[in-house]
């Protein structure tokens, strides 16, 4: 049985589709399925191969990687974890990629390790990609969205709401485990009612609700 993580690169520039399929390739367990170089074209990539992650261009043509995101994961039953990969860190477009859905963003400029790094981690799903990065941009961004406290904040107990906080300082199951003193199991099942109240798909999209919830405030 084949136990590679399957990626999908999408993206305009064919000289960054080729560098990003050389540096994968390289690496065991994992292998580049399929490439893109419009938004419209990744979707339908995406919804052919079904891959495992998907590392995505947020400006592309045709349909950007704003939509190409939203389009995937409205459309499919176990969609793939989704990178956007961008030019620049402080950008409300990659901040509209995560809430539309993303598990993370990666810079292009980005270490080959970190690229792998990122591949593996989001596969697993268990952490925040860059969790500094990505707090940053809830910061900067979320500010903008917040509105009255939902209902969901609530709604959690007072052990969930501790969750949610170490979730946003990018803690993974074992670290939340060992900072609350429970067994990993317990830990996930805490992670997974975060998730369930807040209504966010992943760790990221908690972070994004927890900031625009104003459940967690910048500083």
């Amino acid at each position: 049985m084949n136990t590679d993580i399957r990626v999908v690169v999408a993206d305009d520039e064919r000289m960054v589709r080729m560098a990003l399929r050389v540096i994968l390739d390289a690496e065991p367990g994992l292998q580049v399925v399929g490439e893109a170089a419009t938004g419209a074209e990744a979707v339908s990539v995406v919804r052919e191969l079904r891959p495992d992650v998907v590392l995505m261009d947020v400006r592309m043509p045709e349909v950007d990687g704003i939509r190409a995101t939203e389009q995937i994961l409205g459309s499919l039953g176990a969609p793939p974890r989704i990178v956007v990969v961008t030019t620049f860190e402080n950008d409300s477009y990659v901040y509209d990629a995560l809430r539309a859905g993303a598990a993370g963003f990666l810079l292009k400029r980005a270490a080959a390790e970190d690229l792998v790094q990122a591949v593996r981690l989001v596969a697993r799903s268990d952490s925040l990609l860059f969790p500094s990065a990505v707090r940053g941009l809830a910061a900067e961004y979320g500010r903008r969205q917040a509105s009255a406290a939902p209902p969901w904040v609530g709604r959690l107990t007072e052990r969930e709401a501790e969750v949610l906080r170490l979730m946003t300082a990018g803690l993974a199951n074992a670290e939340i485990a060992e900072r609350l003193r429970v067994g990993p199991a317990t830990a996930k099942t805490h992670v997974a009612a975060v998730l369930a109240k807040t209504g966010a798909r992943d760790r990221t999209q908690a972070v994004i609700a927890a900031y625009e919830s104003g459940f967690v405030t910048p500083g």
